[in-house]
């Protein structure tokens, strides 16, 4: 019932933003078949392998002929396609865009890379935190004469570069509705990841943002936007930007009226981190829970993973689903008539072969041909 039911998508197997991004058609609704290189190693148990969750998987050596040809007629049939190689690799399969689209001419074609498909270091190797790096977003998180803090591979590889794609994709597909064309959507981490800072960049070019990491607004240089230990070694955050829920921070906390002028004074905000982080260290986490929890003084505890699947406003909203013996996320965003769901467990390499290529309309002679042994 997902918004994108009826839409066919290749996927050829990689690693990090491509396969989220084709988790994410998928759990939209889409049809989505993941082409997995037979010698490919298996990495996690399928069952907790949530990226590769509600895909059917096709084992197909790209580098033998055969396999290349029906590889296309799968492509003549597809709506869209995401790969995630290093430029130039599908070229040299033979199944670049411009191939593909000769053959399929309504075809969105999804390069999903770290540097982008052109650049002086389009073809270099790199990894999240190095599109992160270049973007400006690591540079800026990080507390006050600390380094910089990796936060881990969400604002690079799935923030920055498989939702940029997954939303490239779904507006290449809207276009190709009235125009009847495809196109190539060319998503890179690194640019994903500079356009996620944009407010952070309006700041800056405003005077309103310092280019020094940890003395700011939002980045643990205010004492009201920041995360406090408590006494038994647990963890609160307070996001009490607006100065009247900072009043009612520091009311529900028993803090004077002087404490609360310190919200526009930037120059107590140290003073009064000090002060914050010794009136949190008095009481236990649940404790706070129960005075803040709820109340528009901007607060939440810091869950574990292990924690937050059983916080009752993440199981009233089924945030969290177990499905397939294992708790995982639940799709999102909601969708009110066609609503998203998982449409199945990650499935081991080369699974579905013979049935997808049979559902594809592949024929027996071609599909010998293609998964024959050498």
């Amino acid at each position: 019932m997902g918004v994108l039911r009826g839409y066919r998508i290749l996927e050829f197997s990689g690693i990090g933003p491509a396969p989220m991004c084709a988790m994410l058609l998928s759990d939209l609704g889409a049809e989505v078949i993941r082409l997995d290189n037979p010698a490919a190693e298996g990495g996690l148990p399928a069952r907790f392998n949530f990226l590769r969750r509600g895909r059917r998987s096709v084992a197909l050596d790209l580098k033998r002929p055969a396999a290349r040809v029906v590889v296309m007629r799968l492509v003549e049939k597809a709506d869209a396609l995401v790969e995630g190689f290093r430029p130039g690799v599908m070229e040299r399969l033979g199944l670049g865009p411009e191939e593909c689209l000769a053959r399929n001419p309504r075809l969105i074609y999804g390069r999903m890379t770290g540097w982008g498909q052109e650049g002086p270091l389009a073809r270099a190797a790199g990894h999240d935190i190095n599109y992160i790096a270049l973007s400006g977003a690591l540079h800026a998180i990080g507390r006050a004469g600390q380094p910089p803090v990796p936060p881990l591979n969400l604002v690079g590889d799935f923030g920055g570069g498989a939702l940029f794609l997954a939303l490239g994709i779904v507006a290449g597909l809207l276009e190709a509705h009235k125009s009847g064309k495809g196109q190539v959507i060319d998503a890179a981490v690194v640019d994903g990841a500079a356009y996620l800072m944009t407010a952070i960049y309006a700041n800056y070019a405003a005077g309103a943002w310092s280019d020094e990491h940890g003395v700011n607004l939002i980045d643990s240089g205010a004492p009201f936007y920041d995360v406090y230990e408590t006494r038994d070694g647990k963890y609160v955050s307070v996001g009490a930007l607006e100065a009247k829920f900072y009043a009612q921070l520091c009311q529900l906390c028993g803090l004077n009226e002087e404490d609360r002028t310190a919200h526009d004074d930037r120059r107590r905000w140290p003073e009064m981190k000090r002060r914050l982080s010794a009136l949190f260290a008095s009481k236990t986490r649940e404790e706070w829970c129960a005075l803040l929890e709820g109340t528009d003084a901007c607060f939440a505890p810091v869950l574990s993973m292990a924690e937050a699947p059983a916080h009752p406003h993440n199981r009233r909203r089924g945030t969290f689903v177990e499905f397939g013996g294992a708790v995982q996320p639940a799709p999102a965003p909601r969708f009110s008539r066609t609503p998203s769901a998982i449409q199945g467990p990650a499935v081991r390499p080369g699974e579905h072969t013979e049935q997808v290529l049979r559902d594809w309309g592949i024929c027996e002679e071609e599909i010998r041909e293609a998964t024959r042994p050498d």
